[in-house]
């Protein structure tokens, strides 16, 4: 099949563009990103399974097919299933090119692309290219993907290695992280607000919401004051989340520490309005699960709060030590704490860095800017088929 010309929607084209799940929190940025693209946009998700849309029922259960096979390690086999329904999707809308989301979704339907001759974009989002559920049993399939794709997309620099090593062309390669949204992220001030830290994120491995409590309590064990009882308050939901609350019970910190649960993104912008400092310990998980480029250190950022965070994956690409936030190493509990404590204790401190976070993050993280750059490659390869 030929790709369709990319001008003939007025200089859109029309974009195919496949997702494992409509449900995971990371999918709420996708459904956004997309609606920001010039393009004629078709999305399909692995897990819509309605009767009432056949189409979309017939992905999902070619999705679902191939996740078994995938875990009965029949790897060659577990690319059909998906592969042949999504060929089908690209003869029924005719894509200029498809982009699919996430890289163990792209080895699903990878050889639907190279059958129909339409150019294949893979975004990468974290796990995708670190853990070792994804990038050790899929090695192989992720080198023939990267032969194949005519574009990658990433969150990080340690990221874009990673598939560089597996593969990938440097010169279809773009390194973008996902943005903030200026309209809702705005507007804190660190210099007027009270003691309190926020941390935002699923309660999972390599967020480190442990190493963030533990290290809080240390903080507030050097501070012995009984005039300044600073607050951590931590949104998000997820399997360490009964783990948090007991080691909040043990270390005694009933009264100072607050979970919110899942928020949305307009609850959280306005928390973000109401504290001193976002602190987030991001780590390599035990099963070798990394970030790519936290979403939520770039919206404190944007929001005029100052970061407290680690030299974790792309975390050092939008904050910069000492000028607008504070960075230690993984698993660095006490350095953590003494950072902690220099931003709660120093409301001036705190203001000058989160005002430069902001500058920088108008200027380099926003939204705006990753479409910008997702719609840079792919005009250039729908222009190139």
């Amino acid at each position: 099949m030929k790709a369709c010309d990319p001008h003939s929607l007025g200089g859109g084209g029309r974009l195919l563009v496949l997702a494992p799940t409509a449900r995971a929190t990371s999918e709420t940025f996708v459904r956004a990103n997309l609606k920001g693209l010039p393009f004629e946009v078709k999305v399909y998700f692995g897990d819509e399974f309605s009767i009432a849309a056949p189409t979309r029922f017939l992905y999902s259960c070619s999705v679902g097919c191939s996740k078994l096979l995938t875990r009965l390690h029949f790897l060659r086999l577990a690319g059909l299933p998906a592969a042949l329904v999504a060929w089908g999707l690209i003869h029924r809308h005719r894509p200029s090119a498809v982009l699919v989301e996430f890289g163990f979704e792209a080895v699903r339907v990878m050889n639907a692309c190279a059958w129909s001759g339409v150019p294949l974009l893979v975004h990468f989002r974290g796990s995708d290219a670190s853990a070792q559920v994804s990038l050790g049993l899929l090695k192989n399939r992720y080198r023939r993907l990267l032969k194949i794709s005519a574009g990658v997309i990433v969150k990080s620099r340690p990221m874009a290695a990673t598939l560089l090593e597996l593969g990938a062309r440097s010169d279809c390669l773009l390194i973008s992280p996902s943005g903030a949204n200026t309209t809702l992220f705005y507007g804190s001030s660190p210099a007027q607000s009270p003691p309190v830290l926020l941390a935002v994120g699923r309660f999972v491995p390599k967020k480190g919401p442990l190493h963030t409590i533990r290290a809080f309590s240390m903080f507030c064990d050097d501070l012995n004051s009984e005039y300044l009882a600073p607050e951590l308050w931590m949104v998000g939901d997820g399997p360490l989340l009964a783990a948090a609350r007991s080691l909040v019970k043990e270390l005694g910190l009933n009264h100072s520490v607050r979970f919110f649960g899942e928020c949305s993104q307009t609850r959280v912008a306005e928390l973000m309005r109401e504290v001193r400092l976002f602190v987030q310990h991001s780590i390599v998980a035990p099963d070798g699960d990394s970030e790519g480029s936290p979403v939520a250190v770039m919206e404190a950022q944007l929001s005029g709060l100052p970061v407290v965070a680690t030299r974790h994956a792309g975390i050092p690409e939008v904050v910069v030590e000492e000028e607008t936030g504070l960075l230690v190493n993984e698993g660095d509990e006490r350095a953590m704490a003494d950072a902690m404590a220099r931003l709660a204790l120093d409301p001036c401190l705190a203001a000058r860095l989160g005002e430069c976070g902001r500058r920088r993050v108008q200027e380099l993280f926003t939204i705006k800017h990753h479409l910008e750059e997702v719609t840079t490659l792919l005009r250039r390869v729908m222009a190139n088929y």
